[in-house]
């Protein structure tokens, strides 16, 4: 008889989620900025464990949660007719294979378009 236990397929999924933080001293986030959106690949057995672990990262991270959104699995996204880029499926996978969350784009809100420090005029001047 082997020693070896026969390995059980893993539950864990992989979702997507949009998380919305606000500001918070010592977040990392741009200058002038009010908060930010973030796009994260989590994996977990369901998306509420997926969104659980997503906040406590992101609290360990110094960053302020306000709301989060669940978009669903990578089949789920499919069955809805979204476009899923290789780079994406590529992430997703590692945050899978890795049993980690993912953030795969930082986008910042600001107040004013005034604010934004990386707008850039056609003529290059800033602002």
């Amino acid at each position: 008889m082997s020693d070896k236990k026969s390995k059980k397929p893993s539950r864990q999924q992989v979702f997507t989620l949009l998380v919305e933080v606000g500001r918070k001293q010592g977040d990392g986030l741009p200058t002038g900025s009010t908060g930010a959106a973030l796009m994260i690949y989590a994996s977990g057995i369901d998306e509420a464990e997926a969104v659980r672990e997503t906040v406590a990262i992101l609290k360990q991270a110094d960053l302020a949660p306000l709301d989060v959104s669940g978009y669903g699995t990578l089949d789920e996204r499919l069955a809805e007719g979204h476009e899923i880029a290789d780079e994406e499926r590529d992430l997703m996978q590692r945050a899978l294979d890795e049993n980690s969350v993912i953030v795969a784009q930082m986008t910042p809100f600001y107040d004013t378009p005034d604010d934004r420090r990386d707008d850039v005029s056609a003529d290059g001047d800033a602002g």
